[in-house]
């Protein structure tokens, strides 16, 4: 898949940076990616790469690429050794092109840019990205939104996925009242923005956005849309697909299958997070049921929108730890009997074999017994051809 030259070029956020235009699955229409090397040439040449997947309202520059006290999310990932992409979907800021429907009535049709479309813009960054490096998979960034996204395309796609982080991810619930039915596209106020992050914080407590930082971010928020500043008040027009793909969920209809996710998957919530409480994490937990790991992580002093409030660094490290991976052992084994033990099916493997666990398939294993072989308890449900030659 080859990249696109765009007709002018694009400011950069960082020097290093570099800007890509792809093909959009989409006719006629191109999508932006953004990426940041690790400074360092040996853990460049590593070829960890992570893909960003943004939230419904704002852009990879006003998120993973946002610099607050001169650093941004993306400068701790290029440390830690990753290659950071960052994709923007259509209409959204404009990098991407925007969908043509946009330009028409936000009555005239249905929510633009629901998951289903969404997810094969992702499908498509993925692909080109792991031709670029030359690599099988990559891990995913995601936030709010952006996680149902991920997860529709991890569950159709588990090969080109290895690991997953979603944090303020959207979970089912049980349906209330009518349901909400969105038009094309909507605007969203910086007062908007301003009440959406600071209305989860407790009354009482310390804020954990600055209004120095909204600032600075607010102005770079009315930036990404070129005709912001010509509405009143000023507002950033953006796709309605996205909440309503929210609104769904929260009707009773996920748009994606979590059971199908087969690659690790960190959860990662703030204790403030109206839209990932705790039986929403819950609820996602349980679902994956396929997924190799689950973690769920709860920060405290934290909303909806972590990654720009001042516990953000929390969230990195808790990040940058997950997709590190190095969480579990691993030792040369090989299959050797099927029993049962205890009422629960029992492998019995022998140490030193010549074969090898694939740890990036869902295994269920549970637990391990000493001596000349591995009694290793599991799961039967969850045992898909883990161990290859």
């Amino acid at each position: 898949m080859d990249a696109i030259t765009p007709t002018l070029p694009t400011a950069k956020l960082d020097p290093r940076e570099d800007h890509v235009h792809i093909a959009s699955p989409h006719a006629g229409l191109s999508l932006f990616l953004r990426h940041l090397a690790p400074a360092n040439a040996e853990a460049s040449a590593a070829n960890r790469v992570v893909l960003y997947v943004h939230g419904g309202t704002f852009p990879s520059a006003l998120s993973v690429a946002h610099r607050l006290d001169g650093g941004a999310w993306r400068d701790s990932l290029c440390a830690a050794g990753f290659h950071v992409w960052a994709l923007d979907f259509h209409g959204f800021g404009c990098l991407s092109d925007a969908y043509p429907e946009m330009a028409e009535p936000a009555d005239a049709g249905p929510p633009l840019g629901c998951a289903e479309v969404a997810s094969r813009q992702l499908e498509q960054a993925v692909r080109f990205i792991c031709e670029r490096h030359g690599i099988a998979r990559l891990s995913l960034i995601a936030h709010s939104w952006g996680c149902i996204v991920a997860g529709r395309f991890a569950g159709r796609c588990p090969r080109l996925v290895e690991r997953v982080v979603w944090f303020g991810p959207i979970a089912q619930r049980s349906p209330q009242g009518e349901r909400v039915r969105l038009p094309a596209w909507r605007l969203i106020s910086l007062r908007d923005q301003w009440d959406r992050f600071t209305a989860d914080v407790p009354a009482g407590e310390l804020p954990v956005l600055s209004r120095e930082h909204f600032a600075g971010w607010g102005e770079a928020y009315l930036d990404c849309d070129p005709a912001s500043r010509t509405r009143t008040p000023h507002a950033v027009k953006v796709p309605s697909g996205a909440f309503q793909d929210i609104y769904d969920a929260w009707a009773g209809e996920l748009a994606f299958e979590p059971g199908l996710v087969r690659a690790p998957v960190a959860i990662i919530r703030g204790e403030w997070d109206g839209m990932c409480a705790d039986a929403d994490a819950r609820w996602l937990f349980d679902a994956l049921s396929a997924a190799a790991t689950r973690r769920d992580i709860k920060l405290g002093r934290a909303t909806h929108l972590m990654h720009l409030e001042t516990g953000r660094f929390a969230l990195y490290r808790e990040t940058g730890t997950f997709l590190l991976a190095g969480d579990s052992a691993q030792v040369p084994i090989g299959l050797a009997s099927l029993g049962t033990l205890s009422g629960q099916h029992c492998l019995s493997l022998n140490v030193h074999s010549g074969w090898t666990p694939d740890v990036r398939k869902p295994c269920g294993l549970s637990g391990i017994s000493t001596g000349g072989r591995l009694a290793l308890v599991h799961d039967s449900s969850r045992l898909r051809e883990n161990y290859v030659p």
